[in-house]
């Protein structure tokens, strides 16, 4: 992630905020935001931060992803980095998650997602599996995330890299702002 000294990172959908404990310790100076939709997965990510002591440094909220308003939630606009790590496969409407983590952005800042892909290069029989399962918790892999990410992003003058993991099990993606004006 990179996060610059003193810089604020949002996690939509933070779930049990195991990535929120890993950044707050390898970016100590970070400031720390959390937001998920579910109460019962906030519930599990307030004791998660509480057992690693991170309450003063990591904050969550409710909040529905495709309607964030962080200045209400949290009193803070804009952020260095936003994380989205296995939730846009979760969100029906996943498009406008990841244009309201782009308008997120400070200048030079950048959204980093982790999700599943369209596991082309996975057997047959595997990848059919794997889909058979997701799908009963309403996962749906999300297989033209680098080309929607750019499309959006386009429209915003931020650039775009995707590339896939796995054989296609998995696609990171990398989202950067414009940098500020010097």
């Amino acid at each position: 992630l990179d996060v610059p000294g003193g810089g604020a990172v949002l996690e939509i959908g933070c779930g049990t905020a195991r990535n929120l404990v890993r950044i707050a310790q390898a970016y100590p100076s970070a400031r720390c935001f959390g937001v998920d939709i579910s109460a019962v997965m906030l519930k599990t990510a307030r004791a998660t931060i509480e057992r690693n002591r991170l309450g003063g440094r990591v904050r969550l909220a409710q909040g529905d992803a495709t309607a964030l308003d962080t200045g209400m939630l949290f009193g803070i606009r804009r952020f260095d980095r936003v994380v989205i790590s296995y939730a846009l496969s979760m969100i029906p409407d996943w498009e406008t998650v990841l244009l309201q983590a782009m308008l997120l952005l400070e200048r030079g800042g950048s959204v980093h997602i982790a999700d599943f892909g369209d596991q082309a290069g996975l057997p047959r029989w595997f990848r059919a599996g794997l889909r058979s399962w997701l799908k009963r918790f309403a996962v749906v892999p999300r297989s033209d995330l680098g080309d929607r990410a750019g499309d959006i992003a386009q429209a915003l003058g931020c650039r775009v890299k995707a590339y896939p993991l796995y054989r296609g099990y998995a696609v990171l993606a990398e989202i950067h702002a414009p940098p500020a004006a010097a």
